[in-house]
């Protein structure tokens, strides 16, 4: 014989039946719990997905709507005026409302007063830039030239949504305000490796270094950029440019960018061409002169005894 336990006795099929019913009734309970519980988390994320669209959506009317405020100092006119030694002309900030103080040009007939209307995703005036940006630094730093550079943001929608023509007028306006002898260096380092239209184009932090590299140490540049201090201003700015006759000249609003006036005269010429340009400039100084030259006047004749 063989020794083991002693077999268990077999269910009975109402007693495989009931064990079946209690096993399928825990399930359908622990099935009804992980529902519940799914449920209250998909409510919990929606809820939170939602109050993160709020608070997006918040911040961006509060910035939208926020009141206008004063402009940046040292641009007055809507430019900034940079003269002999590139020493920016220091002047108030415009009050929110008010309306912009046109610079008094030279008109002696020895100086270019030379005066830009540029954007900074802008590849013609990229292309100005690169072509004349060290002869005029030359002109002015010696005192035979003027440079009065008013940036606008005509192509703020042309950033794949981040307005980076409007954040690099801001950054400039920074710039003007809190380290304006950086300008004339920041205004170039924008053009250097320039955004193409249709992208991003650089980003806060890119702006900031930009800003940093050309010498602007002030501690408040970075916190101006990140908040779009002078947004307002450049928004009004651009609008002004685009409606309005431009101070010194006889053109009655912006058409396009770059728009270059050297004492008045608009600049039509080639953008690549150097030589062209200071030609140009030259040209405008000595119509200048003849203009303004007192005439001689015609001697009497003796009468004849």
């Amino acid at each position: 014989m063989t020794s083991g336990s002693p077999l268990e006795p077999r269910a009975s099929k109402n007693e495989r039946r009931e064990a079946a019913r209690e096993k399928a009734k825990e399930l359908r309970v622990a099935q009804k719990r992980r529902e519940r519980r799914n449920s209250w988390l998909l409510k919990g994320g929606v809820a939170v997905a939602i109050i993160a669209v709020v608070a997006v959506v918040s911040v961006f009317v509060i910035q939208m709507n926020r009141p206008a405020g004063p402009g940046p100092r040292n641009m007055a006119s809507d430019g900034i005026l940079i003269g002999e030694g590139l020493t920016v002309v220091s002047t108030p900030a415009l009050a929110p409302g008010e309306a912009p103080t046109p610079t008094v040009p030279d008109n002696s007939g020895s100086v270019a007063n030379i005066v830009m209307y540029i954007d900074y995703l802008c590849p013609f005036c990229g292309q100005f830039e690169q072509t004349n940006g060290e002869t005029i630094r030359d002109l002015v730093e010696s005192g035979a030239a003027t440079v009065e550079i008013h940036p606008i943001a005509l192509l703020a929608n042309r950033s794949a949504g981040t307005q980076y023509s409007l954040r690099a007028t801001n950054a400039a306006a920074c710039v003007a305000n809190y380290s304006p002898d950086a300008f004339f260096d920041f205004n170039a380092a924008l053009f250097v490796d320039q955004p193409v239209e249709g992208t991003p184009g650089l980003s806060n932090d890119e702006l900031k270094a930009r800003a940093a590299s050309a010498g602007a140490t002030s501690s408040s540049i970075d916190q101006c950029i990140d908040d779009v201090q002078f947004k307002s201003w450049a928004q009004v700015a651009t609008n002004r440019a685009r409606s309005e006759p431009l101070p010194n000249s006889d053109i009655e609003q912006l058409k396009g960018t770059p728009t270059i006036l050297v004492n008045g005269k608009s600049y039509n010429g080639s953008l690549d061409d150097p030589q062209e340009f200071s030609s140009f400039v030259l040209q405008a100084v000595a119509s200048t002169t003849d203009k303004d030259a007192t005439p001689t006047p015609t001697p009497t004749p003796t009468p004849t005894p």
